[in-house]
């Protein structure tokens, strides 16, 4: 296996909502920079790959809608691409292409406002769940829910981002 420090994880971030942009930050990096920290916090032969696109409401209620019934906005959407029994067919010196994540601008930010949160710790903290449901992880149960969150809490708490469960 080769050594995790010299694979490279690429991070395609899509900015499909001006909104974003007017917060000052540039996700593009901010995300970019996040999602390699994840990735490379796990075990990997090969390099990973992952979009993310900054979307809105609307756009994320119509997803939510089509995949998952749900006729509302949310906050972030996971779709993974491939799965685990895919990897082994793949040629040895191709990416995993772990899938697409989707944040809605509106939902997040009045979310962050609620909260008392930076909207850049608070887009950490979504982007961090939307990987780790990428990788498998879900919060079905309590169990699923606690392994997962504690895995968050690690990772953001490593990037110097307070735990987003504590009120």
């Amino acid at each position: 296996m080769p050594d995790r420090s010299s694979i490279n994880h690429s991070c395609h971030v899509l900015i499909d909502e001006v909104s974003w942009n007017s917060s000052g930050i540039e996700w593009d990096t901010h995300i970019t920079q996040l999602s390699r920290f994840v990735l490379s916090e796990f075990e990997w032969d090969r390099s990973v790959e992952v979009t993310i696109k900054l979307t809105n409401d609307a756009e994320v209620q119509n997803l939510n809608r089509q995949f998952r019934h749900k006729d509302k906005p949310t906050n972030v959407l996971s779709f993974p691409a491939m799965t685990n029994e895919d990897i082994p067919h793949l040629p040895a010196d191709f990416p995993i292409i772990l899938g697409d994540i989707a944040l809605a601008f509106e939902t997040i930010t009045r979310e962050a406002i609620e909260q008392k949160k930076s909207l850049d710790h608070h887009v950490s903290h979504l982007v961090v769940h939307g990987l780790l449901h990428l990788l498998g992880y879900d919060h079905e149960t309590d169990l699923e829910a606690e392994e997962m969150e504690t895995l968050e809490i690690d990772i953001l708490s490593k990037q110097s981002i307070p735990n987003p469960y504590k009120e």
